[in-house]
């Protein structure tokens, strides 16, 4: 039962955009499966479900990738599909992402390891990176550009 109704997840989330549980539980039953929100909420942990940035721009569940995927390739693209625009004030750069992402592009900065960084902070749709001087900036946003 938990293996059928797994599959049938699968197959849902990869035939459409699937982006509340609510809308997977109604997608299940539309196929005569009847589960509850918590069965659903372990499902999606045990199968490691996410939600990733579909091409109309809402969030929608997918299966994880392999974890054999280039770590920092992962996390490059998760800067490229999270941020808006960025700047250089002087020693900041500064990123204003999609609302509620900006701890993701920080993130994915941290674990680039940049040269010239000495911290960062993020709010919610915008981030500040503290870069050692204006240089260590200005290197930063060319680096950037070259994600674009």
């Amino acid at each position: 039962m938990k293996s059928g109704r797994q599959t049938e997840i699968l197959q849902i989330i990869s035939e459409r955009d699937i982006e509340t549980q609510h809308q997977l539980l109604q997608a299940l039953a539309e196929r005569g499966i009847k589960s509850t929100q918590a069965t659903l909420s372990r499902d999606i942990k045990d199968m490691r479900l996410v939600k990733e940035l579909g091409p109309n721009g809402n969030y929608r569940y997918a299966a994880a990738r392999a974890e054999s995927d280039n770590y920092e390739e992962r996390l490059k693209k998760i800067f490229r599909e999270s941020v808006l625009s960025y700047d250089v004030a002087q020693n900041l750069f500064i990123i204003r992402t999609l609302p509620g992402l900006a701890n993701g592009a920080c993130s994915a900065i941290d674990a680039m390891h940049v040269d010239g960084m000495v911290g960062t902070l993020a709010g919610d749709d915008t981030a500040f990176l503290a870069m050692r001087d204006s240089e260590s900036a200005m290197r930063l946003y060319h680096e950037i550009e070259m994600l674009f």
